[in-house]
């Protein structure tokens, strides 16, 4: 790694620890500078924003989540299990809630779509591969399999975005992906209990 970019890296770093620790709107570009000790051009030379800071921690975020996703598609898991692991490895930790809470903002409603996109690019790859394995393993009997995890990782975004869904939410859910797939009736029932725990 090159100076420059384990300089912005370090800046990533100590921004994403300020977004959590004082919340992203109360963090101000001056306080990532001083707690980096750098001049104020030094920062806008990598940023040109508070805003772009955030875009870069949260590719930061979903680096790491890629990388537990792809823990688990090489996992010797059932392929069931894999569908909801690379799903929820795309969940922001609970200590990271003050920065999922910035992208509900209405001043940052255009960043939220823009990370929606950045998420739904990453993960239908990782899905198409998972899908892929569960057709050759005869578990699901579908083709056009980007489309269809696409479709799936909408759904559960929309569905498990906020705190709170019904239990027959979920239910409906779990037979919209098993259709979705066409799975065995009941193959993806194990996601109603894991949501409880």
């Amino acid at each position: 790694m090159r100076k420059g970019e384990r300089r912005k890296l370090e800046l990533l770093q100590i921004a994403y620890r300020m977004f959590l620790s004082k919340g992203y709107e109360n963090t101000s570009v001056d306080d990532i500078i001083e707690a980096a000790g750098i001049a104020k051009g030094t920062y806008y030379y990598y940023f040109e924003s508070k805003e772009q800071t955030l875009e870069e921690v949260i590719d930061m975020m979903l680096d790491h989540e890629e990388e537990k996703a792809r823990e688990v598609i090489a996992s010797v898991i059932p392929v069931a299990h894999k569908v909801v692991g690379v799903i929820a490895s795309f969940r922001p930790d609970t200590s990271e809630a003050p920065i999922k809470e910035a992208l509900h903002e209405t001043e940052n409603i255009i960043m939220h779509e823009k990370i929606r996109s950045k998420l739904i690019a990453r993960i239908v790859p990782l899905l198409t591969e998972v899908g892929k394995q569960g057709v050759t393993e005869g578990l699901f009997e579908c083709d056009d399999i980007p489309e269809r995890v696409k479709e799936i990782v909408i759904l559960s975004n929309e569905l498990f975005d906020g705190p709170v869904y019904t239990e027959t939410e979920v239910k409906v859910f779990i037979d919209t992906i098993e259709r979705i797939l066409y799975a065995q009736p009941g193959s993806m029932g194990f996601i109603a209990q894991l949501l409880k725990d």
